[in-house]
């Protein structure tokens, strides 16, 4: 069957709503975790594990599942991992030990990794034309997911703190409800070889670090990613023990810096990026989003503290679009799958690496983790800087006011 015959674009609908239910499932619990889990006292490197365990389970699954569901179809992965992830935050509900909670997470964590598969979705539905837009529209989902799942989580818990999990379940079942009803398989309709999975290739890892630029894109993305789930492992804690804020007050402040940098990445960074370039928007942003981190715990009352969460979404916001578009962009057209595999991998390392980091340096110290984070951040803006200017030596860097 060709493209064109397809009813892609109603699938792709259907796709945006059944991932955008899920991630509000998912959003739902995020930013009241670590307060569950601080209810048990448990050591800082445990505490880091269970932080952790989501985003390796991630780490490890998604290029298992993508690969099962070239081989079974897409349609009975996303339906068991959707309906798995339910199970998961149902545990999250009814623990009542660490031992419970970190059942609950590396279930959900396992469940989770069926992004590749619905990516995959995409890559069938799509021709190469169109993949770029319908990849966005995922991407929207997400953002989506992330601003509702948080405030729906933080109303749920005023009543009580099993509701957050409860929800996330039936919103996960929801989900899967939907992929069996309104998604028809779409792996047969495939043409061609199936899309990259992000999976870490050391071979192909070495040869692109060699590489003087796309060297520093993937040690770039991999400090921002660090430093920045750091600071989202441990802000919930911060706020609790430095300002004594409840969890739904915690959620909206969440809820807060998702607004922003959903408006950034919606629409501000790519007029920013046609005006001044990707490479100048990395160090604008690097060196943003690291001052931002660093004041953070200096901060003395509410008001100053959500002018630093904006700068931090700012930079954040304009960093993260800005370094994987580059990132594309300088990557050989015959390598850009690998190049971009590998680069997701990195940043799916700098998950796991932040929040197991952070939670050892909140143990030793509140305000730590924002100056670890701080920390690597600079290291990223001297980076920034060194790409810059060896753009500029090479000939490649974007005019300003140039087309980005």
């Amino acid at each position: 069957m060709s493209r064109a015959g397809k009813p892609g674009g109603r699938q792709v609908g259907v796709l945006f709503l059944i991932v955008f239910i899920d991630l509000v499932g998912f959003g739902m619990v995020i930013p009241i975790l670590p307060l569950y889990a601080e209810k048990y006292d448990p050591p800082g490197w445990l505490f880091g594990l269970f932080m952790a365990s989501f985003s390796a389970m991630q780490f490890i699954f998604s290029p298992l599942l993508g690969g099962l569901s070239d081989r079974i179809g897409r349609r009975p992965v996303l339906v068991i991992s959707m309906a798995g992830a339910a199970v998961g935050y149902a545990l999250l509900a009814v623990a009542d030990s660490m031992t419970l909670l970190f059942a609950s997470r590396i279930v959900a964590g396992v469940c989770g990794a069926n992004i590749a598969t619905a990516q995959a979705v995409i890559a069938d539905l799509t021709g190469p034309e169109g993949r770029t837009r319908a990849m966005g529209i995922i991407g929207a989902a997400f953002g989506l997911g992330f601003i509702f799942g948080p405030a729906l989580g933080g109303l749920l818990v005023h009543y009580g703190e099993a509701w957050p999990g409860v929800a996330a379940s039936v919103a996960s079942l929801t989900a899967a409800a939907l992929v069996f009803i309104l998604l028809p398989e779409t792996r047969t309709l495939r043409e061609g070889p199936a899309p990259p999975r992000r999976r870490l290739d050391w071979a192909v890892l070495t040869e692109v670090l060699r590489d003087p630029l796309l060297g520093l894109c993937l040690l770039l993305i991999l400090l921002v990613i660090t430093a920045f789930s750091a600071f989202e492992t441990t802000f919930a804690q911060f706020l609790l023990a430095v300002y004594g804020f409840e969890p739904r007050q915690i959620a909206f402040l969440f809820v807060y810096a998702g607004v922003l940098a959903a408006i950034v990445q919606g629409g501000l960074v790519g007029r920013l990026s046609r005006r001044f370039g990707e490479a100048r928007l990395i160090v604008f942003g690097v060196v943003l989003a690291g001052l931002s981190l660093g004041a953070l715990p200096l901060v003395g009352s509410l008001p100053v503290m959500l002018v630093v969460l904006a700068g931090l979404a700012l930079g954040i916001g304009v960093t993260t679009p800005s370094l994987a578009s580059l990132t594309s962009q300088l990557a050989p057209a015959d390598r850009v799958g690998r190049v971009m595999g590998q680069y997701q991998s990195l940043s799916s390392l700098g998950r796991i690496i932040g929040p197991f980091v952070a939670e050892i340096a909140f143990a030793a110290s509140i305000g730590l983790p924002s100056f670890a984070g701080s920390t690597l951040l600079a290291t990223g803006a001297c980076l920034a800087l060194l790409l810059l200017l060896r753009l500029r030596k090479m000939g490649r860097l974007t005019p300003v006011g140039g087309a980005g």
